[in-house]
């Protein structure tokens, strides 16, 4: 199923050029039911077909159990990114990322790849500064042209500290979730099960809420 058209794909190809290492991605599905296991896994060949720095492996959640406790998948479609040596850093994301999510995939391939965050140093000792495991979650639409913002602040965190892990959640294919999470509006970010944020807020407010 081709969900990208060539147009969108040739302005895919042109950003990922930007890449300066390789990163590979680590797709969990499994057989019905799963929605959007299909077009997940289809939306990602695709585009890890438009550049040579991009490596897709797909697994089976009810198979590779291993690798789903290794990168701690809990629902499918997921996926994690891996570095060019092969290392997780903390950045999942759980259902599709096509709509306006395709922005934070897009931005995590960029970032994962080695390309400066754009953080100043303080912050970044601030984010390296967090000692306990931390799990953050951030539920999003396809359709919120904000939500995209929440989620890269979000893995960027992850990937500046191994404590921080990150997790974008598609809410409609996860709907059950976002039912438990009380989700009225997103982005909404849940922060070690206990804090919560509304919106794309600053790279501040995050850290308010770890450091508390």
């Amino acid at each position: 199923m081709n969900l990208l058209p060539e147009d969108i794909q040739q302005q895919i190809q042109e950003y990922l050029n930007f890449m300066k290492d390789k990163v590979t991605i680590v797709l969990f599905t499994k057989e019905e039911p799963c929605e959007t296991c299909e077009e997940t896994t289809d939306l990602l060949r695709q585009i890890a077909s438009l550049s040579t720095q991009l490596e897709l492996v797909e697994k089976s959640f009810t198979k590779d159990t291993d690798d789903v406790k290794k990168y701690h998948i809990e629902r499918v479609p997921s996926f994690v990114l891996l570095d060019a040596k092969g290392e997780y850093h903390g950045v999942k994301f759980s259902g599709i990322p096509g709509g306006h999510e395709i922005n934070s995939f897009l931005g995590a391939l960029i970032d994962m790849s080695g390309m400066d965050y754009g953080f100043d140093d303080e912050t970044i000792k601030r984010i390296q500064a967090i000692k306990t495991p931390t799990n953050i979650k951030v539920f999003v639409t396809l359709s919120c042209p904000h939500c995209p913002g929440a989620v890269q602040t979000a893995h960027r965190m992850a990937m500046l500290n191994k404590n921080i892990e990150s997790e974008m959640i598609e809410a409609q294919t996860f709907y059950d979730l976002a039912m438990q999470y009380k989700v009225s509006g997103v982005p909404k970010i849940v922060i070690n099960e206990t804090q919560e944020l509304v919106g794309n807020q600053p790279i501040e407010s995050f850290l308010e809420q770890l450091e508390k």
